[in-house]
């Protein structure tokens, strides 16, 4: 079984690139994925780059979807909070790369917001994620 995800854009408003402004989503279960950052399994982060830490924050919201029996396509919304948004500019590339490799084509609504500092040491990207998973 699959959801229905429609994209709401209001009427005049000018057309977005890489998110949704608003996804209406039915029928299925919300799961809440917790901030993710750029370390691995065991919580060591491997680089000290925006780009690598964004995809492999992307692969452990991955696997959490997946052990909940959801995948990309389910993701609704996704809140980034990051540290450097000038180092962020320029992995825009690197993080687009990686993006279209794990999620493809999938544009959930999203917001970047720039923080002074994340709590896991070394974090320069966090990423919280909703998904609505059909039922079975």
């Amino acid at each position: 079984m699959s959801i229905e995800k429609k994209i709401i854009q209001p009427d005049g408003w000018a057309p977005t690139t890489g998110y949704a402004n608003g996804i209406l989503v039915s029928p299925g279960k919300i799961l809440f994925i917790a901030g993710q950052v750029g370390w691995d399994e065991n919580e060591i982060i491997q680089s000290t780059e925006i780009g690598p830490q964004f995809e492999q924050a992307l692969k452990n919201i991955l696997a959490i979807l997946k052990k909940a029996g959801g995948g990309a396509e389910h993701i609704c919304r996704m809140t980034c909070y990051c540290t450097d948004k000038k180092k962020y500019i320029e992995a825009r590339r690197e993080i687009g790369k990686a993006w279209k490799q794990l999620l493809g084509k999938n544009f959930p609504a999203m917001s970047m917001i720039f923080v002074a500092d994340l709590l896991a040491p070394q974090s320069l990207i966090e990423i919280e994620t909703t998904a609505v998973i059909p039922e079975k």
